[in-house]
């Protein structure tokens, strides 16, 4: 009987092991043939909501535009980072590095943390990976059934937690060739 019992045992450790391992490199297979997606989002900033569509590049590029009064842009080049205010025409520069967005869009990062990492998974709809980097606590979702990329957690350059959702994903979409050109600032 006791041989019995440590069999049963051993078969569901290594079939939960097993399962968890394969989901895990599933995930990784879906990111590692993830050139490019494009969707909307919804994004809450010390309670604020925002709204929009992005298109995110890898590594490193990104294009949003937000649905909210200032038709606020963001563009990411690789390099450098820049949102504008096309109704008052402000416009900022920051190093990507200098943000979570150097890290979020990186996809070698995404896949050497998210192979380090144990996954968690959330309300069985979420994958949950947590990583710390340069003092900076970044939280990525991914979809349970899917394996995409269904948001993040970060703070922004001012340290306010910016929460971001997104949904309606296409992959691998032909991207404008200039999609990621940085706007001017007049």
């Amino acid at each position: 009987m006791k041989k019995i019992f440590i069999l049963v045992f051993l078969f569901c450790f290594f079939f939960t092991f097993n399962s968890n391992a394969s989901i895990k490199e599933k995930l990784i297979k879906n990111l590692e043939n993830t050139q490019n997606i494009s969707f909307d989002f919804k994004q809450n900033i010390n309670d604020k909501t925002d709204t929009g569509k992005c298109i995110i590049e890898y590594p490193k590029k990104i294009y949003c535009e937000y649905n909210n009064s200032s038709k606020k842009i963001l563009v990411s080049n690789g390099k450098h980072l820049v949102i504008k205010n096309r109704s008052s025409n402000q416009y900022y520069i920051y190093p990507i590095e200098k943000t979570a967005l150097n890290l979020i869009l990186n996809k070698s990062f995404l896949l050497k943390k998210i192979r380090k990492n144990k996954e968690s998974l959330i309300d069985g709809k979420y994958y949950l990976f947590k990583f710390l980097e340069n003092n900076t606590q970044i939280n990525i979702f991914f979809d349970s059934q899917t394996l995409d990329l269904t948001g993040w957690q970060n703070e922004d350059v001012y340290q306010n937690l910016v929460i971001t959702y997104i949904f309606n994903i296409e992959k691998n979409k032909v991207i404008k060739k200039n999609q990621f050109k940085l706007p001017s600032q007049n």
